[in-house]
């Protein structure tokens, strides 16, 4: 049975500690857009993805998903964890030596639930790709779904593979954009204007919806419901996803500054204040 909307935010709530813990306790990370998505990740891993029990790499006969903007991997690792691909308890190893939770998610250790290294920024639309085309061959209905950032959209190799995605009608394909409009040295719109990215996709002939409450859980519920609904139909869909980065942590929220910042001691007390929850179970 699928979590209702309360235990998903109670859940929500549980990560966004997880993220602050983590980054805090190796003075490095990326607070700001891991915080942002935190309520699509809880709700595409607790609500909308058909998931298998355990996890392997081919991912026959469930839907799949690809991190892009792996920088978010405080993000990623926690709802891994909490979804049970792997002890929660291995949080606490995030960015040490000889740790399976690199700064960048990686695939050299295998760990559960990471498909793809994405350090670099730009690839993961391109191996999604290939895995939409790689169920279609095998008659494998499920879909693949992909997270991006804005700013990501400003590396060229995601134009290639959306023109390449429209063109091969890989219409099982949801790819997600997170709209926050920042990015490490400022907004999106100081560093590289990019206009309407609704036109952009649209001039490559994908399917574009919005979700303008990007962190509202009921929102992003039927948003991802409707982006379902138009697969199939021989055009990729693209979700814009529109969010605020450091959301749930007022010093955080409004500002690039956190994007790749830790907080100190009082800050994290601060804001583990912001985020408390009867039944929390830190690692």
């Amino acid at each position: 049975m699928k979590p209702n909307t309360q235990q998903l935010n109670d859940l929500t709530i549980q990560v966004r500690r997880d993220i602050l813990r983590m980054v805090h306790a190796v003075n490095s990370g990326h607070p700001g857009g891991s915080l942002g998505c935190t309520e699509f990740m809880v709700t595409l891993y607790q609500n909308i993805m058909d998931r298998k029990p355990g996890f392997d790499m081919d991912g026959i006969g469930e839907d799949l998903f690809f991190l892009s903007n792996g920088h978010i991997s405080p993000l990623f690792y926690s709802v891994l964890a909490r979804s049970g691909y792997f002890p929660v308890s291995e949080l606490a190893t995030f960015r040490l030596i000889n740790s399976r939770l690199q700064g960048h998610p990686t695939t050299h250790d295998g760990l559960p639930g990471v498909r793809i290294a994405s350090g670099s920024l730009g690839q993961g639309l391109s191996v999604a790709i290939g895995a939409a085309q790689a169920k279609k061959l095998n008659k494998d209905n499920h879909l693949v779904y992909t997270l991006h950032g804005d700013g990501e959209l400003q590396e060229g190799q995601n134009w290639e593979a959306i023109m390449y995605a429209s063109a091969k009608k890989v219409d099982n394909l949801i790819a997600t954009v997170d709209v926050n409009g920042k990015q490490i040295d400022g907004t999106t719109d100081e560093v590289l204007a990019m206009g309407s990215l609704k036109a952009k996709f649209e001039a490559f002939d994908w399917d574009v919806l919005e979700i303008e409450k990007g962190n509202d859980i009921e929102a992003i519920i039927a948003g991802m419901a409707d982006a379902k609904s138009r697969t199939g139909k021989g055009k990729p869909v693209c979700v814009l996803l529109h969010t605020e980065m450091g959301n749930g942590v007022d010093f955080m929220m409004y500002s690039h500054a956190w994007h790749g910042k830790a907080p100190n001691d009082a800050q994290l007390e601060n804001a583990l204040g912001q985020n408390y929850t009867e039944g929390e179970s830190d690692y």
